[in-house]
C-alpha cells in the first residue's frame, strides 16, 4: 500500500485553527491523506458513508477519487456532484475501469483535533468480475457490497444479501437501488423494477443499474426482481422491506412485486439469494 500524509501551511509557525466556522480571512490547517486502491476492470461505485457529524463541520471528512498518476485512459472517475467531491454526508462517485488492473488515487482531508471521525469507503462492483483488491483507506478497508440505495438524509448506502438496506422504522425512504450479480452471474440474469404507484412500475433494468432517483425527494414504493437463466437455476430469491407507514411485507419471490397495501414509501429492503443444490454465495472481499 502507498500511503502518504501531508498538510499546507501558509506559516510555519501558524497554529492550527479547530473552530467549526471560522472567521474571515482565517486559514485552516487539514489532515490529508492519501492512498492507491487498485481495482480491476468494471464498474465500481465507491461510497463515502454518512457521517452524523458531516453536516456541523462544512462536510468534513471529504474525499477525492481520481486516476493514479500514469493511470491514462485505462479508467475514469465520474463524481455524483458536480464539484467532484465526496462530502461526509453520504455521497458516491463511479469508477469505470477499461484495462486492469488500474490504480486510483483516494484522497481524504479531515480537521485536525475535530470530533467527525475517519470516512467510512464502501466499494460495489456494479459490473464485471472478480471482486477488487482494495488497499486499507482510513479505519479499515473498503467493504465491497450486494446492494446499493440512495436514502434520504443520509445519501448513498449500501449492504451485503441478506442484510436489511436501510432502517426499518426509521421513517426515511429509499429513493433508488442498485443490485449488483454474485460472481460467475450475468448481469441480464438478475433484472429489477421500482414501484413507482399503484400498477405502475419503472422499466426493467439489469444487475449493475440505477433504478430510481437520486436527490430528488422521490421515493420508491416498492421492489420487483426476477431471476432468469443461470441465477434462477443457482438461486432462490427473497425479498423483504419495511415502509414509513409501519408496515412489512415479505418475504416475496422472484417476479414478485414487494409493495404495502397502502402505497407507502419503501425505507428498507432486505433482498436473499439462497443458494441451490447446497452451493454458496461467494462472498465479497
Amino acid at each position: 500500500m502507498s500511503k502518504t500524509a501531508t498538510a499546507a501551511k501558509t506559516e510555519a509557525d501558524m497554529p492550527v485553527v479547530a473552530e467549526s466556522q471560522p472567521r474571515s480571512g482565517e486559514v485552516q490547517e487539514l489532515k490529508v491523506s492519501a492512498h492507491l486502491m487498485t481495482l480491476d476492470g468494471g464498474l465500481f461505485c465507491i461510497v463515502n458513508e454518512a457521517n452524523p457529524g458531516a453536516s456541523l463541520s462544512g462536510g468534513f471528512p471529504g474525499v477525492r477519487i481520481t486516476p493514479a498518476p500514469l493511470a491514462g485512459d485505462a479508467l475514469e472517475v465520474t463524481s455524483f456532484r458536480a464539484d467532484g467531491w465526496l462530502a461526509g454526508s453520504g455521497d458516491a462517485a463511479l469508477v469505470r475501469v477499461h484495462r486492469g488492473p488500474a490504480q486510483i488515487l483516494v484522497t481524504v482531508y479531515q480537521r485536525p483535533n475535530a470530533p467527525e471521525a475517519a470516512p467510512r469507503l464502501q466499494v460495489m462492483r456494479l459490473a464485471g468480475n472478480p471482486a477488487p483488491a482494495a488497499v486499507p483507506v482510513a479505519q479499515g478497508a473498503p467493504e465491497v457490497m450486494d446492494v446499493l440505495a440512495h436514502i434520504q438524509t443520509r445519501g448513498d448506502v449500501g449492504a451485503k444479501f441478506d442484510q436489511w438496506l436501510g432502517e426499518p422504522s426509521s421513517g426515511h425512504w429509499i429513493e433508488g437501488i442498485a443490485v449488483a450479480a454474485p460472481a460467475g452471474i450475468a448481469a441480464a440474469d438478475i433484472s429489477y423494477q421500482g414501484v413507482l404507484g399503484r400498477g405502475w412500475l419503472s422499466p426493467w433494468v439489469e444487475a449493475g443499474a440505477y433504478c430510481g432517483s437520486r436527490g430528488m425527494a422521490l421515493p420508491l414504493l416498492g421492489l420487483r426482481m426476477r431471476l432468469q437463466g443461470e441465477a434462477a437455476e443457482q438461486f432462490d430469491l427473497k425479498i423483504e422491506a419495511s415502509f414509513v407507514d409501519g408496515s412489512r411485507v415479505g418475504p416475496v419471490g422472484s417476479d414478485e412485486t414487494c409493495e404495502a397495501d397502502s402505497l407507502a414509501a419503501l425505507e428498507a429492503v432486505k433482498i436473499t439469494l439462497e443458494p441451490r443444490r447446497g452451493r454458496a454465495v461467494k462472498a465479497r472481499r
